[in-house]
């Protein structure tokens, strides 16, 4: 198979799983098991290739986003600098910061490569990692879809702490990050951002995938469970928020998208 051929295959995948053409979504990924598939009929899959098929799939009038974020220069370092600061999510992603043309959203620990129609949407500073005036309030505004491949709901869906942090829950709380941010200008300043983080002092632990798997018994997710077919599953973020937000509301959200430990921090 050819470069083009194994595109379209990928491309074709991704559809059946519940992408089209004019989507806007954020890809979380694992690309292990899709190297391996093809590295055994002795193909090397490009990374790429994979990022394009893809942007095939949603064609001009799409955008794609996928997730830059860096725990450690600005929490640990306190520094960050949106043009080098380099993403901790995988190869895919990095290959995504380096080789195209994306934008960079601007919150120096969650922030996202954006490339598509839509992408000017996302340019604002977000002070708030999760908030109203994140990117994940971008992506419902614009009826957005979330897509993840071969990741647990545990090791991927960020997505939670928005539902979270509009809903304000009370086993989080917003805290403070400062250190120096360099912007793509390489001017550098001294700036605040904030996280909704869970509550340690409360023994909290996040532990989300009882609540995928409720996506999933309402037909909320379209594709495949992790490692299984294609390894993609698709949600809108909208019909994901609603559903969510109604367990918070209930007050149900124990051992669905949280837990407690005995020990207190």
């Amino acid at each position: 198979m050819n470069n083009s051929s194994v595109q379209n295959e990928l491309s074709e995948r991704w559809m059946r799983s519940g992408l089209a053409s004019g989507d806007v979504f954020l890809l979380h990924s694992d690309i292990r098991r899709l190297l391996t598939e093809f590295k055994r009929k002795k193909i090397n899959l490009d990374t790429s290739i994979i990022i394009n098929s893809f942007l095939d799939v949603i064609g001009k009038n799409g955008t794609m986003l996928m997730p830059l974020f860096n725990f450690a220069d600005f929490i640990e370092n306190k520094f960050f600098s949106l043009q080098n600061s380099k993403s901790m999510m995988g190869i895919l992603t990095e290959k995504f910061r380096i080789d195209y043309k994306i934008l960079r959203t601007k919150h120096p620990v969650y922030s996202f490569a954006v490339i598509g129609k839509d992408s000017n949407k996302f340019k604002k500073d977000n002070f708030s990692a999760y908030g109203k005036d994140s990117p994940f309030q971008v992506l419902k505004d614009l009826n957005g879809k979330i897509a993840i491949l071969d990741l647990s709901e545990q090791k991927s869906m960020t997505f939670y702490h928005h539902i979270e942090e509009l809903n304000n829950v009370e086993w989080r709380y917003h805290k403070i990050f400062e250190g120096i941010y360099e912007d793509f200008e390489n001017k550098k300043s001294k700036k605040k951002y904030s996280i909704f983080v869970r509550d340690l002092n409360k023994g909290i632990i996040t532990c989300v995938n009882p609540a995928g798997e409720l996506l999933w018994s309402q037909g909320l997710y379209q594709g495949a469970k992790p490692n299984t077919g294609s390894g993609l599953r698709v949600v809108n973020t909208n019909q994901m928020f609603e559903f969510i937000s109604k367990i918070i509301i209930k007050n149900e959200a124990l051992g669905i998208l949280y837990n407690r430990s005995n020990k207190k921090v």
